[in-house]
């Protein structure tokens, strides 16, 4: 069925909902968004499907959510009935039409038999994926689209150990999703009879007060009455009660709240991005800090998986901390701290991902632990903390990610930016006690260490001729990699796709031992090293940039001018593309 002809099922759907109908209307007579919304099926991709609201089956809207639901409640009636018994954990975020999908997940499981334990009101990713394992259950769904613009919406699955699904059990649901032929037809039941059957049922507190006990494990020196001045801002999401209850049991009792920004609002409207990596976001958050001369500024973004920071710098102005600097800061401090207190395993692990700074390596390397490369994307983390758990040749210790994720303790299994806000203030009080900023501690490390300096430029291309010019970017450089960049020969290429590590200048090649994937990698003779891969989760084309340098003048000269050369090449394609 072409797109015309599901734009006309749709609209002849007497049963569709008024909103969607309305919006058809509209765009039926506008091509180009018409075909956009019905070219495709929203995809079920690694970490479930992100997409834009609105009618369509390649939008976001009640019964693009049945139908993955439907997949999933299949899935789970193939695991037997025990799999049903021990439900699905459903959270949901602040952005539009979360509260209203999490129940028609619920309404849809529920006909199939399938328990749900919903949340009673927004609650952060983490949270959830903390909440699958400590009920037991079989599965868990967070609606979000994390730090997207307000016009999307996300539907995210997690496996019975609180991690992203892996691939097996993926292709099994998108198998059952993709044989589903009419979406608008899928049966659900009724919310108060799933009630009265205790199919449905709503959690809250007492799960938060789980995971609360859990957050002071992570601790590893009292901060009580601590002078450290916070400043915290949820950006409109579902961060803000639990983090400000998390730093009170840390023993912080300085945090001040941007006010304008601490409750939920669906459309993030005093920023441009609810994305703690962009800088603006922390506009407001600047303007608290320099009124209360804070010492630390925190952001957090709408489902609580990614932390910003800013901290003053050497002339007192607040600078927003990559998520390589926050990082190497927090690791640097739980590893020396942990082997202060002889609390460091000799078989302890950091684990990170192949577009993150190699500061990290350098760091734990020091401490003798060593480090994993994983995949883009922080369920290949879990992953491999479940791994080490079973096989027990490795105790985790941390993982991270340059885009703003962390993960201290492992009693979650995702990114968790409340744990890493309340860690993030740990290290800064610490800093504090000696006198230093935590910008000074940063610093530090790069005189111990090296001068490592990364960045990360993306490029949107929406819809299907963006889909399809971020394709020649990356056909381009696989089928003409460059022999050199700003006089630096490429000594190393690795292609995740083909899965093959090829060293340029010896000749040889060896085997990548991680799943195949859409990325490229180019290690230049002096360690500097760009890697160029689409987003699983948003229209961009994403390139990343590394360098190590004598000093941060010459490392950020470094890392311009490999960043500039790579970025005309890349223009210059999509612009014979169009």
């Amino acid at each position: 069925m072409n797109w015309n002809e599901q734009l006309e099922k749709w609209l002849a759907f007497d049963e569709l909902e008024e909103d969607l109908k309305t919006s058809l209307l509209h765009i039926q007579h506008d091509p180009k968004r018409a075909e956009d919304s019905f070219y495709k099926n929203a995809e079920f991709g690694t970490g479930g499907i992100r997409g834009e609201l609105g009618p369509g089956t390649n939008r976001l809207n009640t019964y693009t959510i049945r139908k993955a639901t439907e997949g999933l409640a299949k899935y789970i009636e193939d695991q037997g009935e025990l799999a049903k018994t021990r439900g699905v954990v459903v959270a949901y975020d602040s952005r539009h039409k979360s509260p209203e999908f999490a129940l028609e997940v619920a309404k849809t499981l529920g006909h199939h038999g399938v328990t749900t334990y919903v949340f009673d009101e927004l609650r952060p990713t983490p949270e959830l994926s903390f909440a699958v394992r400590y009920l037991n259950a079989f599965a868990g769904i967070v609606i979000t689209a994390s730090h997207n613009p307000p016009e999307y919406n996300g539907f995210k699955v997690y496996g019975e150990d609180g991690g992203q699904l892996p691939p097996g059990a993926v292709d099994q649901i998108s198998s059952y999703i993709d044989a589903i032929e009419n979406e608008l037809l899928i049966p659900v039941s009724d919310e108060q009879t799933l009630l009265d059957e205790g199919l449905l049922v709503y959690i809250g507190e007492k799960v938060d007060a789980a995971y609360l006990q859990q957050l002071k494990t992570i601790q590893l020196n009292e901060t009580a009455g601590s002078d450290l001045k916070i400043v915290f801002t949820p950006l409109h999401g579902t961060a803000n009660k639990l983090v400000r209850r998390g730093l009170e049991s840390f023993g912080f009792e300085h945090v001040t709240v941007v006010k304008e920004q601490e409750l939920p609002d669906p459309d993030f409207s005093t920023v441009t991005s609810p994305n703690p990596e962009e800088h603006e976001a922390f506009e407001l958050a600047i303007q608290y800090g320099k009124e209360q001369d804070a010492d630390i500024l925190m952001g957090t973004d709408p489902d609580a998986d990614r932390l910003g920071v800013a901290v003053k710098n050497s002339e007192g102005e607040y600078v927003v901390l990559t998520g390589n600097q926050m990082g190497a800061l927090m690791l640097h401090y739980l590893l020396s701290q942990k082997k202060a207190k002889g609390l460091l395993p000799e078989n302890g692990v950091v684990v990170k991902t192949v577009v993150t700074s190699e500061i990290g390596r350098a760091i734990a390397g020091s401490f003798g632990i060593p480090t994993i490369d994983t995949l883009t994307g922080f369920k290949f983390i879990g992953e491999k903390i479940n791994e080490f758990e079973k096989s027990g040749e490795y105790v985790y210790q941390f993982g991270y990610e340059e885009s703003y994720g962390y993960l201290i303790g492992d009693f979650v299994r995702d990114k968790d930016a409340v744990q890493s806000a309340l860690f993030a203030a740990e290290v800064a009080a610490y800093y504090k006690a000696k006198g230093m900023s935590m910008y000074e501690g940063l610093l530090e490390i790069f005189e111990e260490y090296g001068f490592y300096q990364e960045s990360l430029q993306s490029l949107t291309l929406k819809g299907k001729d963006g889909a399809e010019q971020i394709q020649s970017i990356m056909n381009s450089f696989r089928d003409n990699p460059p022999v050199e960049i700003v006089g630096l020969k490429v000594s190393v290429v690795e292609d995740y796709e083909s899965s093959k590590k090829i060293n340029t200048i010896s000749g040889t090649t060896e085997m990548i031992n991680l799943p195949k994937s859409n990325v490229l990698k180019y290690y230049l003779e002096d360690e500097s090293w760009f890697t160029l891969r689409p987003s699983g989760t948003e229209p961009k084309a994403k390139f990343y940039f590394g360098v190590k340098g004598d000093s941060l003048e010459k490392s950020q000269e470094s890392l311009k001018a490999i960043q500039d050369a790579l970025m005309e090449r890349v223009h210059s394609i999509v612009a014979a593309s169009v």
